[in-house]
């Protein structure tokens, strides 16, 4: 191989390199933004099983007033 081809091969190569260090970073922040969504959504299922849990008791009493 002459210089230049390895020259060349080397620049890809770095920039293979580099492009893969941007691509473990995004999926970095991908990870996080993932986690803080199964945490909000984790609360937003207990927030729904509350008020279920609230409007299954009011209609309750309702029945139990009506009978």
């Amino acid at each position: 191989m002459s210089l230049e081809l390895l020259s060349k091969l080397e620049t890809k190569i770095q920039a293979a390199l580099e492009n893969i260090e941007l691509l473990k970073m995004e999926l970095e922040e991908e990870k996080q933004k993932n986690a803080h969504l199964i945490e909000q959504n984790q609360q937003l299922q207990q927030d729904l099983n509350s008020w279920n849990e609230k409007v299954t008791g009011l209609v309750g009493l309702l029945n139990d007033e009506v009978n």
